[in-house]
């Protein structure tokens, strides 16, 4: 059970990503969280270096998507310049609206890679969909009281992964 909180990657944010290995690899549609993940929860537009990512990646050949918890009129806001497909209040760890994002960009599950900040909603519900699954590290520690709640948790999860993967490592 608790490698399904395991992301197959983690790294420090959305720049970190290695978009050229992920091509390579076949991945094709990227669903991007939005709060802590792109920008932290009190800044309401993507700046210039977001927006320029993603029309880099866009480029590229990727089609990308938001798939956030948070309600309507924050994501819609946050949309605004970017004009990409978006799904707010998207409830995950459950898959609904994940699949729904898998749709409209065309992408399978062996096409898809999710990129998010939390264990519990972005990486288990990408890991549950058996989707290719980016941890990065949270932009802010300003955040709702339920998801500072969860921090602690997530930290010990990811002690576990990091012995994990050292094993995996060391026996293969």
């Amino acid at each position: 059970m608790l490698k399904r909180l395991f992301p197959n990657q983690i790294v420090d944010s959305i720049y970190d990503v290695e978009y050229t290995k992920l091509y390579k690899e076949g991945v094709r549609g990227l669903l991007f969280d939005i709060d802590n993940t792109l920008v932290p929860c009190h800044v309401e537009h993507p700046d210039t270096n977001i927006i320029d990512l993603f029309m880099s990646l866009k480029e590229k050949g990727f089609t990308i998507a938001l798939v956030s918890n948070n309600n309507k009129k924050r994501v819609l806001r946050f949309n605004e310049k970017l004009k990409l497909l978006a799904y707010p209040k998207a409830k995950k760890p459950f898959t609904r609206n994940l699949k729904r994002a898998m749709q409209s960009i065309q992408s399978s599950k062996d096409t898809t890679a999710l990129i998010g900040d939390q264990i519990f909603t972005d990486i288990y519900g990408g890991n549950k969909l058996g989707i290719r699954t980016i941890l990065v590290n949270p932009l802010s520690e300003k955040e709702h009281w339920f998801t500072k709640i969860k921090r602690g948790t997530e930290n010990k999860i990811l002690q576990s992964y990091k012995k994990w993967k050292t094993n995996y490592e060391q026996n293969r």
